[in-house]
């Protein structure tokens, strides 16, 4: 399973005139390797190293020049060194300072070698022990798959396509919804992806879980800084996922008696590996949005089936018609908060939620969006009658005429008209939506034309 959006992207990347080497970062068993394997695919020939094995890391450690260990890579591999494209992948490069100081050499000395690396714990490691070319290496986010992934390897092919476009019928509501219920349970870890596309099996995925959250554990080993640092990690492994979508305090953070200090760092040391995002407030309404770092986040983790196995959402969650009733919300705050980042290859992206701290007017919103100039707030709602205060809150300051609220009916519209007079357009969008967003706003009216 590998996710055809970060395929397209490596393409595109390919196909620009000056190719710095590219580093992709993402958490453990998100597929880089999987995915590099189907890129090669587009080159005449492929060259793979891990930097794990002691014969491979030595090739930087014995030659001086990038043609010298570009030549040396050739005969290791017993490859033919042919006209056309060559792609060089160099996995787990943080075992080797020399190859990743290499890649300012590959880059000015071999333009014509398209250059990728990755490593298991290089997030740990960036600007701590690891420091990459400035200006000579671009990076891609890799994270886990998203919804429209998720109906390719179902074998969902139509659906997928007009999902791409933001298109559903309103006929095909039920079934999408359907489909996206399952994809919440699953979540997106590729791993779990491809194995629930086989076998239809949910139980089955639990083994595949535990791996992946037993991993996660043992790397606290080695993200961690001293053993102080390494039991903090490891409680917030154990015991933080069920805090997911929620708003949380360093101090004393699920009952534990650590500090805010040593809680802060752990909590930091794992949103640079990836697996985890602090989310935080801006209490602004237009450009540019300012995040609040001296108030509480919120807590947004890697993959959603991973918080609902861990947390023992998964039995609630296969009953119900509406993941807007499973555990007051959050569960579908969090896959709309995923599925909101799976579009976007940068390792900067962030997500905000906003707030309204007036006495005795305290108001939250679900996320902040921006599209095109916009600054687009969303809820995460559902019903047709359910209350939208903040959101109405935000839109008196704003000076947008667009909101959005994802819900579990399918696509409408409204028109509100505040006590204040102001009116502005209101999107209703079903959450398989949340993923295409930017797709669907190309179509959106923001004229004010009301």
């Amino acid at each position: 399973m590998f996710q055809r959006k970060s395929l397209e992207w490596l393409i595109e990347w390919s196909l620009k005139t000056k190719h710095k080497p590219l580093i992709i970062r993402g958490a453990r068993q998100v597929g880089k390797t999987t995915l590099i394997n189907e890129f090669s695919k587009e080159f005449d020939t492929f060259l793979s190293l891990n930097l794990d094995k002691k014969d491979e890391k030595a090739l930087f450690e014995k030659e001086d020049s990038a043609e010298q260990i570009l030549m040396t890579i050739y005969l290791l591999k017993n490859k033919i060194r042919v006209k056309g494209r060559t792609l060089l992948f160099i996995d787990e490069i943080q075992n080797s300072p020399k190859a990743v100081a290499m890649l300012r050499y590959f880059y000015e000395d071999l333009p014509d070698l398209y250059v990728i690396a990755a490593g298991s714990l290089l997030e740990s490691l960036i600007d701590n022990q690891i420091s990459f070319p400035v200006g000579r290496v671009e990076y891609m986010a890799l994270r886990p798959c998203s919804f429209v992934e998720f109906l390719d390897a179902m074998g969902e092919k139509a659906l997928k396509q007009a999902l791409e476009f933001a298109s559903i019928p309103a006929a095909l509501h039920n079934k999408t919804m359907r489909l996206f219920n399952e994809f919440v349970l699953v979540g997106g870890m590729p791993e779990a992806v491809a194995s629930y596309a086989e076998n239809k099996d949910i139980v089955a995925l639990n083994s595949i879980y535990e791996t992946l959250l037993t991993g996660y554990r043992e790397d606290a080993e080695k993200y961690a800084q001293g053993n102080a640092n390494q039991q903090v990690l490891r409680y917030i492994l154990t015991n933080g996922w069920s805090q997911a979508g929620e708003r949380i305090r360093f101090e004393k953070f699920a009952s534990s008696n650590y500090r805010s200090r040593e809680m802060g760092e752990a909590f930091r040391t794992l949103e640079k590996a990836m697996l985890l995002e602090l989310v935080y407030p801006a209490t602004n309404t237009d450009l540019p949005i300012q995040p609040d770092c001296k108030k509480a986040p919120k807590l947004y983790w890697l993959d959603t089936g991973l918080v609902n196995y861990v947390s023992n959402f998964q039995k609630e969650l296969f009953q119900l018609k509406d993941i807007s009733d499973a555990w007051k919300g959050k569960i579908a705050e969090h896959i709309v908060g995923q599925e909101l980042l799976s579009s976007n290859r940068l390792v900067s992206a962030k997500r905000y939620f906003w707030v309204r701290e007036a006495k005795n007017a305290q108001s939250e919103l679900d996320f902040l969006y921006y599209f095109d100039g916009h600054v687009l707030p969303v809820e995460v709602k559902s019903g047709y009658n359910s209350k939208l205060k903040s959101l109405h809150w935000f839109m008196e300051s704003s000076s947008e005429n667009v909101a959005l609220r994802f819900w579990g009916q399918p696509l409408s519209s409204d028109i509100v008209t505040m006590p204040s007079g102001k009116k502005f357009k209101l999107y209703n969008l079903p959450f398989y939506y949340a993923g295409v967003l930017d797709a669907f706003l190309k179509q959106a009216d923001f004229s004010g034309s009301f």
